[in-house]
């Protein structure tokens, strides 16, 4: 599988504005070529102020009726609620475009969470055309890093991290709230693209451990992000890729 490509800039300022530009890049490029652009959201500080760029300064820089946007992972909240990654988009970004509800396709976090899950399945499945047992494939997917080394909602020790037939499963995790919805790896695997975004010093060790650790993904859960027929690419700031082996 290819390595994933790492881009480091000065602070968190430039790679907000990095990350939009590649984000509204890799826009243009989708469609034009197959006439839409399928944009995997993710939650996080550092996602929420790529997206206020992308309704501002980028704004005319993506044809946004043609983009459709989903989520990798959400919290069991309503969409009004302060948790819900739906509501920090909408708030950043969706409410800012002049966009149609069928181009947005939610999470539904405040359903039980297995229904949440059986139910993005099936939005999955019409809006992607999909057959039993295929995974959509995104032109984007968004991803950010936690502390302890988590992404989407794939916490480490959770048996979701070896998921291989569902798209979104369930989850129980060690954080606030606690019950989530996730992608699971054949999902993330299936991307033309994977954009990772870390900033901040502490950030270093959970970025270092993902690229340069050993291979552990129940340790390390992000370590299971390597598409074979993808591209993934990490967008650092010097801080959170101070930790890494020199290249």
């Amino acid at each position: 599988m290819p390595e994933p490509k790492i881009v480091v800039v000065n602070d968190a300022a430039e790679l907000f504005v990095h990350a939009a530009e590649e984000i509204a890049h890799v826009a243009g490029e989708a469609i034009c070529t197959h006439g839409e652009f399928t944009f995997c959201l993710s939650g996080g500080s550092t996602p929420a102020s790529t997206y206020e760029l992308l309704a501002t300064r980028f704004l005319n820089s993506v044809d946004w009726k043609e983009v459709r946007f989903y989520w990798g992972d959400e919290r069991c909240v309503p969409p009004e609620h302060p948790e819900s990654n739906y509501a920090m988009a909408n708030r950043t970004i969706l409410s800012k475009l002049a966009i149609k509800p069928e181009q947005v396709f939610r999470m539904r976090g405040e359903l039980p969470p297995q229904e949440g899950a059986l139910d993005y399945e099936k939005q999955l499945k019409a809006s992607f055309g999909l057959g039993d047992g295929e995974f959509p494939r995104f032109d984007l997917i968004l991803l950010g890093l936690g502390d302890n080394r988590h992404t989407a909602s794939l916490f480490p020790g959770d048996p979701a991290i070896h998921e291989a037939r569902r798209s979104v499963v369930a989850v129980d995790v060690d954080a606030e709230p606690r019950n989530r919805l996730s992608f699971t790896a054949p999902v993330l695997n299936n991307a033309e693209r994977v954009m990772f975004l870390a900033a901040g010093q502490k950030k270093a060790e959970a970025v270092r451990d993902i690229i340069d650790g050993p291979r552990d993904p129940d340790r390390f859960p992000a370590q299971i992000v390597a598409p074979e027929n993808g591209a993934v690419t990490w967008f650092l700031d010097r801080a959170a890729a101070s930790l890494l082996k020199p290249r």
